[in-house]
């Protein structure tokens, strides 16, 4: 019996976890429906249109995770792990139009504000409240376990997820004050502001997976680590230089130049890279790292000097 590498098992334990988003948003989306038809808001009814790109979000995720865990082949000889960007990229269109669907519906109501059909609607906002307790549940077990995971498919997911709870919140509070108050104008004002949300949330998806798709280097915090590991081990080389980084999903690639003496040997040197690479993955795990061995006179004097 074959037993998974931790790459592998990773894997399917992030596909499992897409798998539950979908369950999870396909119930919340019916609550959400449920809410609106109980209380006839408009603002409750932007809210249930959210929860259909948190659907067909949590679907994109689930395929591209799929096609992310695929190994490296002729074709793809980096891999199939930047197919997790493409979810988010494609969870940032959607937003854009649920956003002006949600436009078109209040725009309408706000310019002639009127008692929802629905009455006073305790029940809906109750049945939308526990749905927004699941989707605050299921958004913080999506962001601990993207963030293990290295997953940015799981991690847009989690803060898509996360940013609907907060709208939610602000949309119940909301309802609840236009009733009490009967300033009915605020339902589909509170559409509106919901609509913009969501925008600002697909932008920042969007922004994320385009700096991974364009071979953004890593953060600052993971380079200085990079650095630290590469001077601590890299005792017999001169120096190193030329450090580049880039992110593919959950993979991390590392390369740089490793200058030794022109008179030392290709097993000694090839013993440098091999402490160079697990001092890295010490601090990067799942990364694929690349050293090219330069003679003392390629020397640059500067980058990593090893004392």
């Amino acid at each position: 019996m074959t037993v998974p590498s931790a790459s592998q098992q990773s894997s399917q334990r992030a596909s499992r976890l897409a798998l539950g988003s979908i369950l999870v948003a396909v119930v919340v989306l019916g609550l959400k429906f449920l809410a609106y038809v109980l209380t006839g808001s408009v603002a409750l009814y932007s809210d249930a249109l959210e929860s259909i790109i948190n659907v067909a979000a949590a679907v994109a995720a689930f395929i591209a995770l799929r096609v992310a865990a695929r190994p490296a082949d002729a074709n793809h000889p980096y891999g199939h792990t930047k197919a997790e960007y493409f979810s988010a990229v494609a969870e940032g269109v959607l937003i854009v139009l649920a956003a002006a669907a949600i436009v078109r519906e209040a725009l309408p109501v706000l310019m002639n504000p009127a008692p929802p059909e629905g009455g006073t609607g305790l029940i809906g906002l109750g049945v939308n409240l526990g749905a927004s307790a699941l989707n605050a549940l299921w958004a913080t077990v999506l962001l601990r376990h993207g963030r293990a995971l290295r997953s940015p498919a799981l991690l847009a997911d989690g803060r898509h997820v996360m940013s609907d709870v907060v709208t939610s919140v602000g949309v119940l509070v909301g309802v609840l004050a236009a009733r009490l108050t009967g300033l009915y104008w605020l339902d589909p004002l509170l559409a509106v502001l919901v609509a913009l949300n969501i925008l600002w949330s697909g932008w920042l998806l969007v922004r994320d997976s385009v700096g991974g798709l364009m071979d953004a280097a890593v953060d600052t915090d993971t380079e200085r680590r990079i650095r630290a590991a590469m001077s601590t081990a890299g005792a017999g080389a001169l120096e190193m230089h030329d450090l580049r980084t880039r992110h593919a999903g959950s993979l991390t690639f590392i390369e740089f130049h490793m200058v030794v003496p022109g008179d030392m040997t290709v097993t000694e040197a090839h013993a440098i890279c091999d402490r160079l690479e697990d001092a890295i993955r010490e601090t990067t795990p799942d990364c694929s790292i690349n050293i090219h061995v330069e003679p003392a006179d390629k020397a640059k004097h500067h980058g990593v000097l090893v004392l």
